[in-house]
């Protein structure tokens, strides 16, 4: 019988390389990465099975980006790429999902009598609930990182006091004049 891995050792080539990290899985953005994958591939297959199927294509695209971003943190992109500003896409992304689940949801749920659109409903507005935590998780996230960023400089000093859509504004702003 061979002896396991040391803890500090690299992990063997393979198919466990393309595993995502304990540290991911453990924290609560890779929660809820994997959660968001995993009811939208369940509304995708229940919208297939359904009379509601052409609703289909809304889960399937957001497990598609739920995905790439699991992957995307798992495999450090988002330390790569530092042109990419990665909260503010997932702040949009998790928005616009939570806004087309609780609609898709809604019609799925009065429109269609078959038990797949009942249940990809139902499904559908616990994925509402779970992207409507991550977004407001981002949110916070967001906010703390412009108030930081906003007392290293003078101009910033000065939204300190500004509400939530002001700091929006200003990171906006600031991304704008980034790339320009």
């Amino acid at each position: 019988m061979e002896d396991p891995e040391p803890a500090g050792a690299a992990p063997a080539p393979g198919l466990s390389s393309l595993l995502p990290s304990r540290e991911l899985l453990r924290s609560r953005k890779g929660q809820l990465l994997l959660a968001e994958s995993v009811l939208s591939f369940i509304i995708f297959i229940c919208y297939i099975a359904s009379l509601a199927a052409s609703f289909m294509m809304a889960p399937l695209l957001e497990f598609l980006l739920a995905l790439f971003l699991f992957f995307a943190y798992a495999s450090k992109l988002n330390e790569k790429f530092k042109g990419v500003h990665w909260p503010l896409a997932d702040f949009l992304r998790c928005v616009t999902a939570a806004i087309i689940y609780f609609a898709i949801s809604i019609a799925a749920v009065s429109k269609y009598n078959d038990g797949a659109s009942k249940a990809a409903g139902v499904f559908g507005f616990a994925a509402t609930i779970v992207f409507a935590v991550d977004f407001y998780i981002t949110f916070n996230d967001l906010v703390t990182f412009l108030k930081q960023g906003s007392s290293d400089s003078p101009e910033g000093r000065k939204t300190e006091g500004l509400s939530a859509t002001a700091l929006l504004k200003e990171a906006v702003r600031k991304l704008q004049m980034e790339f320009q």
